[in-house]
C-alpha cells in the first residue's frame, strides 16, 4: 500500500496550483480528481478491497434496519466495518442511508404520527452520536412520486411522510429531513439519491432536487443511482447526463454537483459491459461536475441483479470490463476532473430566501375575478414563516402555446383559448397559489371555468393551508373523447376571514383546464359570467382520492424489460414490483406514442401487458 500520508501531501500541493480536488487513498483512483468506490460483497469488506477502491458504502450494514432492529438497541458492527475501513486507509466513506421509505425496522410500522418523528430524531441522533465526523450521507434514498406513488414505500404502513411534515407537492418531508441532518452534521456533504433518473424519471428526479432547493433545503448533491444504463446507447446517455448537469441548479443558481452512487452493468454479455463501462465511465471521470463514482458490487454472483452478472470479477478473473477500468484509470487518471468543491467539508451555504411576487403587481381582490394563468411568481425559501413557492408542476415542459405569456415559470402549461389564457395539463399533485385579499370576513360563492374530456378531473381549494372546499369534480364534456374546449362552471360555499392570504388550487384527479375563478359575496350567489346554464349546487366528488393497488415489494428493488408494441426492447427499469413499475411507465416521458407496452421482470421472466394512453 502506498504511503498514504506522503500521497495526501502531494494531493494537497496538487489542489493548491490547479484549484482542484484531489483524492488520495488505496485503489485505481488514487490521487485522482475524485474517487472511484465501491461496496461490501455479502455484508463483508472484501481484503481486495484497497486493491481497487478508495471510497466505501455499505450495501445494507448501515441502513436503518440493520442498525436498529429492536427499537432503542443499536447494533453497529456492520457499517463500523466500513466507516474503520475507510479511517485506516485513508479511503472515503459515505453514510447510507438516513431516510428510506424501505429497510426500515419492522417495529416502525403501525406507529403513530407522532410516535414515528421520535423514532427518526432517535435514529438521527444515534448517528450523529456514533458517527459526529461523517463525511458523505445519502440523507434521503428513492422519494420520487409519479403516478401517486414514491419509489419506495413511503406511506405503505408507515407515517415517515408525515412524521417529518407530510408533502404538498414540494417533497416538504425530504426538505425536513435535510435540515435535521444539517443540524447534527454542519459540514458533512447532503447528498439526495434516487434511481430511474437517467431514462425513465430524469424530469422527475430534477423536479424533486430543484424543489428542494427552492425551500432552502441544504442539498449539497444530486445522487445519480445509475442502474438504468445497461441497455442506453452512448448518444442517448451522453445527452442525458448533459441534461442533468444543466438543469438541477444549487442554491446560488449553479449547476449542483453530481455523485454516481451505485453504477452497474448487468449482464452477462461480457462485450457489452465493456461497451457500457468504456461509454460511461470517462464520461463521469472527466466530468468536472461528478464529485465521485461509486460501483454497486465487484464480485460475479454476490451484487444485486441476475445471477449476480454485474460483477466484473468472476471466479477470480477479470471479465473484459474490469480489465478495461484498470487500463482506463492507468492511463488516464489526470483526465480526471472535479470542479464541485466538495472535499471533506460541505460548501453549502443557505440561500437567502426571495419573496414570492404577485404577477400583477398587487393583490387580487375578493370579491372578484381571478385569471388561473396569474398566479403568483415563485420566490424561494420562506418569508415569516410563509413559503415563497407559488406553485408545483409534475413536469418541466410547457406543453402550451402561450409560450411568451409568462417567461418566470418552469412547466406550467398555458394555451391560448376560451377567454384568453388557460392552465392545462393539469395533473394530479399539481397546485398554483395566488395572493388575494378579502375585503370583508363572511360567506362567498366560488365559482371556477373548468373544461375535462373524461370524468375523473377534481381539484380542492385551501386558504393558507386549511382546505376551503371539498374536492370539485369537473364535468366532461357533452361529446369529444379528447374535447377540452367544452367549458363548464362549477361552484361552491366558502366562508373567508377578512385581509390577505394564499389561495391555493390542488389538482385532486387529472387531466382538466381551468380558466378563472370568480368569489361573489353571499351564499349561493349568482354567477356573473355564466356559460351556458349555471350549476345550481356544489358538485361532491363521486370518485374520492384515486388510489392505485400498489403490492409493491417493500424490500427489494427489481428489474424489467421495457418492450414497445413492435416487440423491440426499449431498456430496463427499477421498480418495487408490477404495479410500481407501470405506473413509472404509464407516467415516463420516454414513452412518447400511445399502445400497448410489456413489462417483463428479470429475474421471474413473468410478464405484464400495460397500455399507455398519450
Amino acid at each position: 500500500m502506498k504511503n498514504i500520508l506522503s500521497t495526501v501531501t502531494k494531493a494537497v500541493a496538487v489542489a493548491a496550483v490547479a484549484s482542484t480536488v484531489s483524492f488520495a487513498g488505496p485503489g485505481m483512483a488514487d490521487g485522482g480528481a475524485k474517487f472511484l468506490g465501491n461496496i461490501t460483497t455479502r455484508g463483508q469488506v472484501q481484503s481486495d478491497f484497497g486493491t481497487y477502491w478508495n471510497q466505501i458504502t455499505a450495501e445494507n450494514e448501515c441502513k436503518w434496519a440493520s442498525i436498529e432492529g429492536s427499537r432503542g438497541r443499536y447494533n453497529w458492527s456492520g457499517c463500523d466495518a466500513c466507516y474503520n475501513w475507510a479511517k485506516k486507509n485513508g479511503g472515503h466513506f459515505k453514510f447510507h442511508a438516513l431516510v428510506w421509505g424501505s429497510q426500515y425496522p419492522n417495529w416502525l410500522n403501525g406507529l403513530s404520527t407522532e410516535e414515528t418523528k421520535k423514532a427518526i430524531t432517535a435514529w438521527f441522533d444515534a448517528v450523529a452520536e456514533h458517527y459526529p465526523d461523517l463525511e458523505m450521507i445519502d440523507v434521503v434514498n428513492e422519494a420520487i412520486k409519479s403516478g401517486g406513488s414514491y419509489h419506495s414505500g413511503y406511506g405503505k404502513n408507515n407515517n415517515i411522510i408525515p412524521a417529518l411534515g407530510g408533502d404538498n407537492g414540494n417533497y416538504e418531508f425530504v426538505a425536513t429531513a435535510f435540515k435535521m441532518a444539517r443540524e447534527r452534521w454542519p459540514k458533512a456533504i447532503l447528498i439526495y439519491n434516487d434511481y430511474n433518473t437517467f431514462r425513465w424519471q430524469i424530469n422527475e428526479g430534477i423536479d424533486l432536487v430543484n424543489k428542494l432547493v427552492k425551500q432552502g433545503a441544504p442539498v449539497d448533491a444530486y445522487g445519480q443511482q445509475a442502474h438504468d444504463l445497461t441497455d442506453m446507447n452512448e448518444s442517448e446517455f451522453k445527452s442525458a447526463l448533459n441534461k442533468i448537469q444543466t438543469s438541477v441548479k444549487n442554491a446560488k443558481g449553479e449547476p449542483m454537483p453530481l455523485y454516481i452512487t451505485e453504477y452497474d452493468i448487468g449482464t452477462d454479455n461480457d462485450s457489452q459491459q465493456k461497451q457500457r463501462y468504456s461509454e460511461q465511465i470517462p464520461a463521469f471521470w472527466e466530468s468536472k461536475q461528478v464529485a465521485g463514482i461509486t460501483l454497486w458490487g465487484y464480485v460475479y454472483g454476490a451484487t444485486w441483479t441476475t445471477n449476480g452478472n454485474s460483477g466484473i470479477i468472476k471466479n477470480g478473473q477479470d471479465r473484459p470490463a474490469m480489465t478495461w477500468l484498470k487500463d482506463y484509470f492507468k492511463n488516464h487518471l489526470a483526465d480526471g476532473k472535479n470542479e464541485t468543491g466538495l472535499a471533506d467539508a460541505s460548501t453549502y451555504v443557505p440561500p437567502e430566501p426571495i419573496a414570492r411576487k404577485m404577477f400583477k403587481g398587487s393583490a387580487f381582490e375578493i370579491p372578484g375575478k381571478i385569471e388561473a394563468e396569474d398566479f403568483d411568481i415563485s420566490g424561494r425559501g420562506e418569508t415569516d414563516g410563509v413559503s415563497n413557492v407559488s406553485y408545483n408542476e409534475g413536469d418541466d415542459e410547457n406543453h402550451g402555446d402561450a409560450k411568451d405569456y409568462r417567461k418566470d415559470t418552469t412547466g406550467v402549461d398555458l394555451y391560448k383559448k376560451a377567454t384568453g389564457v388557460v392552465v392545462g395539463y393539469n395533473s394530479e399533485g399539481d397546485w398554483l397559489e395566488y395572493t388575494v385579499n378579502v375585503k370583508e370576513a363572511g360567506d362567498y360563492t366560488f365559482f371556477a371555468a373548468v373544461a375535462a374530456a373524461g370524468s375523473t378531473s377534481s381539484f380542492q381549494m385551501s386558504l393558507d393551508g386549511k382546505e376551503l372546499t371539498d374536492k370539485i369534480s369537473v364535468p366532461a364534456a357533452s361529446a369529444g373523447e379528447d374535447n377540452y374546449d367544452d367549458y363548464n362552471k362549477v361552484k361552491a360555499n366558502v366562508t373567508l376571514p377578512a385581509g390577505k392570504h394564499i389561495l391555493r388550487m390542488t389538482v385532486t384527479g387529472a387531466w382538466f383546464d381551468v380558466d378563472y375563478f370568480t368569489f361573489v359575496s353571499g351564499k349561493d350567489a349568482t354567477d356573473p359570467e355564466p356559460i351556458d346554464e349555471p350549476i345550481d349546487e356544489p358538485i361532491d366528488d363521486p370518485h374520492g382520492v384515486i388510489s392505485l393497488d400498489q403490492h409493491m415489494n417493500v424490500n427489494r428493488v427489481q428489474d424489467y424489460y421495457v418492450i414497445d408494441p413492435m416487440g423491440m426492447r426499449m431498456g430496463v427499469l427499477s421498480a418495487y414490483g408490477f404495479e410500481a413499475a407501470t405506473e413509472i411507465l404509464k407516467n415516463s416521458s420516454v414513452v412518447k406514442s400511445s399502445g400497448v407496452y410489456y413489462l417483463r421482470n428479470r429475474w421471474t421472466g413473468e410478464m405484464r401487458s400495460i397500455r399507455v394512453v398519450r
